[in-house]
């Protein structure tokens, strides 16, 4: 009788929650050691939203945010969901990206940035001819109706608070786009 070979080991890829701690996010893929690692669940963000919104050409979404954690599941919800993402350190550095000739079909801000705070770059975007109708997410830990108030004053299209729910953030990313 010959022993049954084992896999050498399987790991676990996905970003864990900082902001919940020992929980991963909604999503996470098991995948064995040394071979590639595709998602093939049927469950996660990719599911979700991929087939029956998925453009022939990738929608592109700006995120601004000066934590990196933050900035690494956004990427990561996003870019399964089937979007092209450009990350984005600070304030000045998105402001930067909305003055390119970069297409943006969504910019996801933090208001709380070095450089230029999120909603000194709505302001901004606001007031360029060729930006005024990209819509903008205000994605913060800052949740004062102050906050709140300003960002919708601006022209913000939604204003959703850390910790959030990156299933609930992706519909609302997908209504928002969509018109849904």
């Amino acid at each position: 009788m010959r022993a049954a070979r084992r896999p050498k080991g399987y790991a676990i890829k996905g970003e864990p929650s900082t902001l919940q701690p020992f929980k991963f996010l909604d999503f996470y893929t098991v995948c064995r050691v040394g071979s590639p690692c595709r998602s093939r669940s049927k469950k996660g963000p990719k599911s979700m939203h991929a087939a029956e919104h998925q453009a022939t050409t990738p929608r592109r979404i700006l995120i601004a945010d000066d934590e990196p954690h933050i900035r690494r599941i956004l990427q990561t919800v996003l870019e399964m969901a089937g979007f092209e993402v450009d990350l984005r350190r600070d304030g000045t550095d998105a402001l930067e990206a909305v003055q390119g000739s970069q297409h943006y079909d969504l910019i996801l801000l933090d208001i709380m940035m070095p450089g230029a705070t999120g909603l000194e770059v709505l302001g901004k975007i606001r007031a360029m001819d060729e930006r005024k109708s990209t819509p903008v997410v205000i994605l913060t830990a800052k949740g004062q109706d102050a906050d709140r108030q300003a960002a919708f004053s601006l022209g913000a299209n939604d204003f959703l608070t850390k910790p959030f729910s990156p299933k609930k953030l992706l519909a609302r990313i997908h209504e928002i786009i969509d018109g849904d």
